[in-house]
């Protein structure tokens, strides 16, 4: 991801359950549909034996609003609060520049 102008990152820190009962085929289907949303950016995700962190990257506040309020977003939602996530964290960050490297 290569921004010129400032953008936002929403940072969901989580620890998980015991079960998955769906939940590596509903974070697929959300990092699908997340894809698919206005305003969206870049995502990306990594998880050790107890703490995952995923980061969405968008254009605007209201893109970030409209992601959150989207029907099957609200019921993978819920899904995590019933039954995939033990605590979870968000925070939404402004993105005023970035840097990378990369070894060739």
């Amino acid at each position: 991801m290569n921004n010129t102008k400032p953008y936002y990152a929403v940072i969901f820190t989580n620890t998980r359950t015991e079960q998955d009962d769906g939940y590596s085929k509903m974070a697929e289907l959300m990092e699908e549909l997340a894809r698919q949303q206005p305003g969206f950016l870049d995502f990306e995700s990594a998880r050790d034996d107890s703490l995952g962190v995923t980061i969405s990257y968008w254009e605007s506040l209201q893109d970030i609003t409209n992601w959150k309020a989207n029907t099957d977003h609200l019921f993978a939602q819920q899904k995590g609060v019933s039954d995939w996530y033990q605590w979870y964290k968000v925070r939404i960050c402004l993105v005023e520049r970035e840097y990378e490297f990369r070894k060739k």
